[in-house]
């Protein structure tokens, strides 16, 4: 394989880290409903654990509201179950056929602690993103030594290399820090 086979491969698991990352903070609520926030939430059904999407249909009707319609009413109390189990801190409001989630303004207090985590978050998608600069490192090396490519072929590969990791290292503070003002919006 070439270097410049390593490359993009390199940038394609970058993509996916990217991809993680903006999954994962679509789970950090913010002050407005949004179906993601509980999409993932695994419920006790039929024996097994299945993610909430699976089961029902989400919707936010409106801003400070999220709609949840079990295709099996016989789950509700099971997704119910899962929602007061989560960390999101919502209670639910079960009618029978539906679920709704309020969801209150946060205070500043809550909106502190959810930008320290989203600060985590981004700061584990910057640690994936260099561990595999380091991995496609490594195998450069590797392969200056082996295959007998030329130590220029390699600081030039190295070289590009770090301009895709730090474009994707920008790329993951952007997102952040769009999700760090819905954060902080009131």
């Amino acid at each position: 394989m070439a270097l410049e086979d390593l490359l993009a491969q390199t940038e394609a698991k970058f993509k996916k880290a990217i991809d993680a990352l903006r999954h994962d903070l679509a789970s950090v609520r913010t002050g407005r409903a949004a179906p993601s926030l509980v999409e993932s939430l695994e419920v006790e059904a039929y024996g097994t654990s299945t993610p909430l999407i699976q089961l029902a249909a989400i919707s936010a009707p409106e801003p400070r509201q999220i709609v949840i319609q079990p295709w099996d009413k016989s789950l509700i109390k099971a997704i119910e179950k899962a929602i007061t189990a989560s960390d999101l801190g919502l209670a639910p409001n079960n009618d029978g056929n539906l679920i709704r989630l309020n969801i209150p303004a946060l205070n500043e207090e809550r909106r502190r602690d959810l930008v320290k985590l989203l600060h985590k978050k981004v700061e584990e998608g910057r640690v994936e993103i260099r561990t595999l600069r380091r991995h496609a490192h490594d195998e450069m090396k590797a392969k200056e030594k082996s295959s007998g490519v030329s130590a220029d072929d390699v600081k030039r590969a190295e070289a590009q290399l770090q301009k895709i990791t730090d474009r994707y290292i920008l790329m993951a503070d952007e997102i952040g820090e769009a999700k760090e003002k819905e954060i902080l919006e009131v």
